[in-house]
């Protein structure tokens, strides 16, 4: 029977604001509920959902942990009851609805998965959050597919650098914004066939030069705001634009004559209050669609940093000063 402490160290939003409103506190060990797994986290990804929450924009989906925190990797220790596809002492990624940023995190069993047996946890921590968000939006919404072109933008964050893999497994070719030469040569060694650094370059002529009217297929945006009607200029006829997030504005002024032209398709969606069956639905067709990939190696998490976890209000600043390459990760 494994020992488990009453208490353990997590990390909370005390206030809304900077990086500086994060605290490491002291909180009851939770108890899974039946269809959960308790897991011993060895670490946990940094997503910009996490600063959405601190800053206040977002708020946590009811009953989910006030502790931040989307996606973990470690140990299954407990297990409520009707858990039948997991047991303890499995190795997991999990993706969460908050409480990752802690020792210990309860998870639904049906969104974790079993790590493959040269992954450590450190990689797989990175992947829960960015894996469910791009199989959804880019794969099931964009409908991206072999012989297409994709824009990505922010190529170089954790999301960028998977859906980049995962476009180039597939067989599309591949455009992504990034702001540094640095970082645009290494998003050419990770499959990207057009890096484009936004602040030399303009997207939509490199894209122009390379493809002519037909533009690309697909637009996985995080920008909004300006970008937009851009956005719309470099898609081809029956083009997808897929929103992931706003940096810029949520607020947008475009031509929709170029919509109704083109015959565009504009969508979006967040992943964190879609409900656990549908969680759960996107996990299976991670089973089978994405998860091989990885465990073969074809697609592979990208680690920036590693912090500790009273080191979170820093690994927050990396991410809103956009430092990265790939993820931050907390130790736990």
């Amino acid at each position: 029977m494994t020992f488990l402490p009453k208490t353990m160290r997590g990390v909370i939003a005390r206030t809304k604001g900077g990086p500086e409103a994060l605290s490491v506190d002291t909180f009851p060990v939770p108890e899974p509920r039946p269809g959960e797994v308790l897991i011993k986290v060895v670490y946990a990804g940094v997503c910009r959902p996490d600063i959405m929450q601190r800053r206040g924009i977002f708020s946590p989906p009811p009953g989910a942990s006030e502790i931040l925190g989307l996606e973990v990797a470690g140990t299954v220790v407990a297990c409520g009851a009707e858990v039948h596809d997991l047991k303890v002492g499995n190795r997991v990624a999990a993706l969460l609805s908050g409480g990752g940023y802690a020792q210990y995190a309860v998870a639904d069993a049906r969104c974790c998965l079993k790590l493959p047996g040269f992954l450590g946890e450190r990689e797989c921590a990175a992947l829960p959050e960015a894996l469910f968000t791009i199989w959804h939006n880019l794969f099931e919404l964009g409908r991206l597919s072999c012989g297409e072109a994709v824009l990505i933008h922010g190529g170089a964050s954790g999301n960028g650098t998977i859906a980049i893999q995962l476009a180039n497994a597939i067989g599309a070719t591949v455009f992504a914004t990034a702001g540094t030469k640095e970082k645009a040569t290494f998003l050419h060694k990770l499959g990207c066939a057009h890096p484009i650094v936004y602040r030399d370059q303009d997207f939509v002529s490199v894209i122009g030069e390379a493809r002519g009217e037909r533009g690309v297929d697909v637009v996985l945006d995080i920008v909004g705001g300006s970008y937009m009607p851009r956005n719309l200029a470099a898609l081809g006829p029956g083009g997808r634009h897929v929103s992931l997030a706003f940096m810029e504005s949520a607020n947008i002024t475009l031509d929709f004559t170029v919509v109704m032209r083109k015959s565009l398709t504009l969508t979006s969606s967040t992943l964190r209050p879609k409900s656990a069956d549908e969680k759960a639905r996107l996990k299976r067709a991670l089973e089978r669609h994405v998860w091989p990939l990885v465990e073969t190696g074809r697609v592979r998490p990208v680690i920036h940093a590693e912090l500790p976890l009273a080191e979170a209000a820093e690994a927050h600043r990396i991410l809103e000063a956009s430092e990265q390459v790939g993820k931050v990760v907390l130790r736990c």
